[in-house]
């Protein structure tokens, strides 16, 4: 059974027609990519995974439970985290109290606290800037906050949305090799990014979409070999 699924999903913006029967499914462990051009789907694709653009048909399941109409903070306490694009973090608050809100959903102190540590672990910019407000974050830093309060709630399966956007060269690699650890720990993860042949690299398997259709999928290894793929998203 997969870890994370979709069948046959729609999903509507009002009027507009965003996804047209949505298959796919992640396993539990995998490194997993959407990739496509801007207004393919991509971000509606996880949003209707978390609850906050419902699909309109088809089915969302995890572990084989349909969570299709699920409320999005229940989604969480399921094991869903969802990072999103622009890393929408808490400008007005402290580091400490983003990091905080990603457990919201949790009671356990003490596992709150290892987590914590976990992500200071990971981002030690992060514990740097503990007391500072997030708006005054430099855009990595702030992507790290993003990433670490999307931990805090201690996902099964954490959505990247377009982690490198915006980044120094410099910091997409980090962001990338930080990826493959939180994988590595046991984390599963399905990865947006605007970066096909950095998205393409760290996962195990991909799925092109394209006008909100799935047009291609396979092993990542598969997909680089692909001309279509390498001339539309490789700039081969």
């Amino acid at each position: 059974m997969a870890l994370l699924e979709l069948e046959n999903v729609d999903t509507y913006y009002g009027r507009v027609h965003a996804l047209h029967g949505i298959t796919l499914h992640i396993d539990e462990g995998e490194i997993v990519t959407l990739i496509g051009s801007n207004g393919a789907g991509k971000t509606t694709t996880l949003r209707t995974i978390s609850g906050l653009t419902p699909a309109a048909k088809g089915q969302v399941r995890l572990r084989g439970k349909d969570i299709t109409h699920v409320a999005p903070d229940e989604i969480v306490r399921l094991g869903i985290g969802h990072v999103p694009e622009g890393r929408r973090i808490f400008g007005r608050l402290t580091v400490r109290d983003n990091l905080f809100l990603g457990a919201f959903t949790r009671k356990d102190r003490e596992g709150i606290r290892r987590d914590q540590e976990h992500v200071f672990k990971l981002f030690p910019r992060v514990k740097e800037r503990l007391d500072q407000i997030g708006g005054t974050l430099s855009g990595g830093e702030q992507q790290m906050l993003a990433i670490g309060r999307g931990l805090m709630s201690r996902p099964r399966v954490l959505l990247l949305d377009e982690p490198s956007l915006g980044l120094a060269p410099i910091l997409v690699d980090q962001i990338f090799d930080i990826i493959r650890d939180i994988n590595q720990e046991g984390t599963t993860i399905l990865l947006i990014e605007q970066n096909a042949a950095k998205a393409l690299a760290v996962a195990n398997r991909g799925y092109v979409l394209e006008t909100g259709r799935i047009v291609k999928e396979g092993p990542t290894s598969t997909l680089l070999e692909s001309p279509d793929v390498q001339k539309a998203y490789l700039g081969i």
